[in-house]
């Protein structure tokens, strides 16, 4: 029998966007001492998201709301805008999916960062898009070069993060208002905030929701500590968000990852002790390696950006070496950005297997 893939798969590479710590562990048949590079939160979710989703356990055979009503309600009291200014995903990477599929055919046009978050580009490549990719300008993704590129080529997407992944460098409000101001009205500006609850809301561009071309995500992946429960959320125009129920997968979000994330948005006290946890650990994580040698970039993510002092091939070393120690860890994809090495921050027991593994290797060097 002839597999009859379509042209556009059949022409795709099998990839993965990332290597798993799972996978690494079964390769070298060890578990890992400190989990410290997928940017999730080691200091995990609240009491109250716990005793939500131990009192609902035993309800798992039922399907979620395919609506997440309860959901997008807490959402709409929580910003004070309409439930249909909101769309529910399987996490951010589910609705980077549903976007391009929404926008996206062969041929068209989509501009992203050199290095950027891999997942975004994974979905234009699976519906035949053309991506078109700008270097970073000192860490930072180039918001004038972007522009610049968009309104070369008509591109239908833009993607942007703010702050950063993967190099925790972010643009202030007032430059992130003027790039939106200037979007041109036939491109859609897909601005990925995974990572907006550890930045001052105040510090963040106002949200508007009449501005058509114009989408926001953001997660309870990372500072609520639901990764391993996968919900997202877009923000924006009424237009917009209505279309997303034309491809969305309305089973996606579990039952109780939509219980879990009601939780979690009820419970701003947990929050602010976790940003504290994970600003004490980034600056100790600075500290750390600035014994051995090494700079750090300011970084307004829960991940430090450790600056290898060489080329890619330096910091693959470094990292190889710190996963051997079992301490997992990543590193950027594309030059410049992967002479650094990636450590999220880690609760008190993680650092100190992160500085013996480092005093070890430091040794050995």
């Amino acid at each position: 029998m002839k597999l009859n893939f379509t042209k556009i798969a059949n022409d795709l590479p099998v990839t993965v966007p990332f290597v798993g710590p799972e996978s690494q562990e079964r390769e070298n048949a060890f578990s890992f001492s400190a989990r410290l590079g997928a940017n999730e939160s080691v200091f995990g979710p609240s009491k109250k998201v716990m005793n939500a989703i131990k009192g609902k356990a035993e309800e798992i055979w039922q399907y979620g709301d395919p609506e997440s009503f309860g959901l997008l309600q807490k959402l709409s009291e929580f910003y004070n805008l309409p439930r249909d200014n909101f769309i529910v995903g399987e996490g951010i990477d589910g609705l980077l999916g549903n976007l391009v599929r929404l926008f996206i055919g062969p041929g068209d046009e989509v501009i992203s960062s050199l290095g950027a978050y891999p997942t975004f580009k994974y979905h234009v490549d699976g519906f035949g898009g053309n991506i078109s990719l700008v270097p970073y300008n000192n860490y930072y993704e180039d918001l004038d070069a972007l522009m610049i590129a968009v309104k070369k080529i008509r591109a239908k997407i833009l993607y942007l993060s703010n702050p950063d992944n993967p190099m925790g460098t972010f643009h202030s409000k007032e430059h992130i208002q003027d790039f939106i101001d200037n979007i041109p009205d036939d491109t859609i500006l897909c601005l990925d905030e995974a990572y907006s609850d550890f930045v001052n809301k105040d510090e963040l561009a106002s949200i508007n929701v009449e501005q058509e071309n114009v989408i926001r995500f953001r997660t309870f992946s990372k500072a609520y500590g639901l990764a391993g429960l996968r919900v997202g959320y877009g923000i924006g125009n009424k237009k917009m968000i209505k279309a997303f129920n034309k491809v969305r997968n309305h089973f996606g979000v579990n039952k109780l990852g939509q219980i879990a994330a009601e939780a979690a948005l009820g419970d701003q006290d947990h929050l602010n002790t976790v940003l504290k946890k994970v600003d004490q650990s980034k600056k100790d994580i600075a500290v750390l390696f600035q014994r051995f040698g090494f700079t750090s970039l300011s970084s307004r993510t829960n991940f430090v950006p450790i600056n290898s002092g060489g080329d890619g091939k330096l910091a693959a070393k470094l990292m190889s070496r710190l996963i051997q120690e079992k301490i997992f860890v990543r590193m950027p994809s594309v030059s410049p950005l992967n002479s650094f090495i990636r450590i999220t921050a880690g609760n008190h027991n993680d650092l100190v297997v992160l500085d013996h593994a480092m005093n070890k290797i430091i040794r050995e060097i």
